[in-house]
């Protein structure tokens, strides 16, 4: 009986000191506290932007994708040294496809014309958007951080059926930048999701790319600061992270 008294637990979670930074954005200029505060990086992989990987050995051009990792490394690196977490978005389907629907495969398949999620790559380089395999992996040229989350998923959002809203609440997150490609798709279709589970959303224009008509790139950015969350650029962003400053939120 001395031992059950003698036991204490504490539900108590201490709350994060505010860190305030205020930076431009459309449609207007944004404070947000970056104790509360993630960057959201969405698949910058090997099977996308390599030479070597599926998109490219289909046929589409990996450059305007590579476009975006200057601007996101700086990001990321900023992001990690503000204490910001740093949470990757990953394709990583299961090897048998089997959540995958077989409509869902064959548009990915483009009717065809090219190998689909979990084929074997064309390049040689184990399966396609497999967890685990090379194809799946962050490109080189943006090391993932020691203290950084990886979510895979096998939807454009990175949501459904995934562990990323918990490992976003758990840490009492409210406000989210996003980052990475394509903006028109899984950038886009997370943010989305995001906001309408409550979370503040900031598109970070110039650390995203796509593979789509310039325009697309557009109609994305507007229809973002119309409905779900304001669209920003890392020249802003980064220095008014770094120079954040405590206080009241």
């Amino acid at each position: 009986m001395s031992d059950q008294a003698d036991r204490h637990m504490s539900f108590v979670r201490p709350l994060p000191v505010p860190r305030l930074a205020t930076f431009a954005a459309d449609p207007a200029p944004v404070d947000v506290d970056l104790a509360r505060s993630a960057l959201v990086i969405v698949d910058m992989q090997n099977d996308f932007i390599h030479p070597d990987g599926w998109f490219p050995a289909s046929g589409i051009d990996p450059a305007p994708l590579s476009a975006a990792v200057p601007a996101v490394a700086v990001l990321a690196d900023t992001a990690r040294r503000a204490g910001m977490p740093v949470v990757w978005v990953n394709w990583g389907v299961r090897p048998d496809r089997a959540n995958l629907p077989d409509s869902f495969v064959a548009r990915a398949a483009n009717d065809g014309a090219r190998p689909t999620y979990a084929d074997p790559s064309p390049a040689g380089q184990g399966r396609i958007l497999v967890r685990g395999d090379w194809g799946a992996d962050v490109i080189d040229e943006l090391p993932v951080g020691p203290a950084d989350l990886v979510v895979s998923k096998h939807r454009p959002s990175g949501f459904p059926d995934t562990e990323l809203d918990s490992v976003l609440r758990l840490r009492d997150l409210t406000t989210l930048f996003f980052a990475g490609v394509n903006i028109d798709r899984c950038v886009l279709a997370t943010l989305i999701d995001a906001s309408a589970r409550g979370y503040d959303c900031v598109l970070v224009a110039d650390a995203c790319a796509t593979s789509s008509p310039p325009h697309v790139t557009d109609a994305v950015c507007h229809i973002v600061r119309l409905l779900y969350g304001v669209t920003a650029n890392s020249s802003d962003i980064c220095p008014a992270i770094a120079g954040a400053t405590a206080g009241k939120s």
